[in-house]
């Protein structure tokens, strides 16, 4: 029989994971679209050799597991760099660096889809490459870009959930702690499947609405 005392008498772990795991979820997905619009911009340098060490990097860490990375970065950072990291900083560092190569790649392409016509106009206005970068061409490629960026926010959090083999005190990790004490974890896994229903559906739905309002 499902036991809901469980989840009362623990309802305040589950809470603070959720809290945990939203706060992640902003600052990587902050700091991730910064890295991203700058690999992106890279990526479009005219010289050919940012445009490969642009492209290395989005290879780089599209094709190795976020698992790896995170224990790379918290374990063997330390060993080969010599630097002393906190798990949370390693866990910020590597979902950031991760979500990044992933926004680059929507931002690149959102950038790529714009008419040639509105740089060239720009430039014949006297503008130089970044002013109409910034004036013209990434305010009206970020509007098409809403969809895709806001889906890679909502993977972004299901990311979130790996931060818990860090000991990170998030949602998931707040579970298999209170699991271990209890010992229902059909209770406990149903109720973290549930909040994060809860959570995405929403914002999946908020999603296909600006996917729905683009076209």
């Amino acid at each position: 029989m499902f036991d809901w005392s469980v989840i009362t008498q623990n309802a305040h772990l589950f809470a603070w994971g959720l809290v945990v795991t939203l706060e992640y979820t902003v600052i990587t997905c902050v700091l991730g679209l910064i890295v991203g619009l700058l690999i992106a911009l890279v990526q479009l340098s005219p010289l050919k050799a940012l445009r490969i060490i642009g492209m290395l990097f989005v290879e780089f860490f599209r094709n190795v597991p976020l698992l790896v990375w995170l224990l790379w970065s918290y374990y063997a950072l330390p060993i080969f760099a010599g630097i002393n990291i906190s798990k949370q900083a390693a866990g910020i560092l590597a979902l950031s660096l991760y979500g990044g190569a992933y926004y680059a790649e929507i931002l690149r392409a959102g950038i790529q889809s714009l008419d040639h016509g509105q740089a060239d106009a720009a430039k014949a206005l006297g503008m130089r490459s970044w002013q109409a970068m910034r004036r013209i061409i990434l305010p009206q490629a970020l509007r098409q870009m809403v969809p895709p960026l806001a889906g890679q926010t909502i993977i972004q959090m299901k990311n979130t959930t790996l931060l818990s083999v860090l000991t990170v005190p998030d949602l998931l990790y707040q579970a298999s702690y209170v699991s271990s004490f209890t010992y229902r974890p059909m209770e406990v896994y149903t109720v973290v499947g549930l909040i994060f229903l809860a959570v995405l559906i929403p914002s999946n739905y908020l999603a296909r609405r600006l996917e729905m309002r683009r076209h």
